[in-house]
């Protein structure tokens, strides 16, 4: 499966089609909440439509806003996806031109205004986290902390004992089997690196 992209910085598209203007916004967004506050915030009253949808993760949802069913909100989504994005929220905002551009029409404008504005935006990767913890001495600490650091993982908690210390962290799952060997190692078998399962 291809690596699934979230946008780095907001990004628009600005285009017209039979003397309509249709401009798109998208946006990374992390919750759904989050999409429906971005839509708020960035929605135009005066125009005729504020189209929009959102994918995260297996969440979405799309309005067509007074357009014909499924001519404006679906073509969005479809254009999330085609764009093999995650976390992303968009909004079309269509100022009518006096010219009716029929189903098809529509779904092309509201589509591609929005795939374009997902193509220029400047993306990163969506990366798989794991969620783990493991407890290690006060000798093998500084060790741990740096294996940590070359692995990128991301540090949450350092809670510690009498012996040592209990770190929580996250860390990428595809290095994840590799850094539970090298904790088993590094503890001569004593400890073992525990993940906590999360549900998506």
């Amino acid at each position: 499966m291809s690596t699934l992209h979230t946008l780095v910085q907001r990004a628009t598209w600005q285009e017209e089609v039979k003397k309509s203007r249709f401009i798109a916004i998208a946006q990374s967004v992390q919750t759904p909440q989050q999409a429906m506050d971005f839509f708020a915030d960035v929605a135009v009253p005066e125009a005729r439509h504020n189209c929009w949808a959102y994918r995260i993760g297996q969440h979405y949802r799309f309005n067509d806003d007074g357009e014909p069913g499924g001519t404006a909100g679906r073509p969005i989504l479809q254009a999330i996806d085609g764009q093999q994005c995650d976390q992303v929220a968009v909004l079309v905002v269509r100022w009518f031109g006096g010219i009716l551009l029929g189903a098809g029409g529509l779904m092309r404008a509201y589509g591609g205004c929005a795939a374009n504005a997902l193509r220029t935006a400047e993306k990163m990767p969506l990366l798989d986290w794991a969620e783990a913890c493991f407890e290690c001495t006060f000798s093998e600490l500084s060790s741990v902390q740096a294996k940590l650091k070359s692995l990128g993982a991301r540090i949450q908690a350092e809670d510690y004992t009498a012996s040592g210390a209990l770190l929580r962290f996250q860390v990428l799952k595809e290095d994840g089997e590799a850094l539970a060997a090298w904790c088993q190692d590094l503890s001569r078998g004593q400890r073992l690196l525990q993940f906590v399962e999360k549900p998506d």
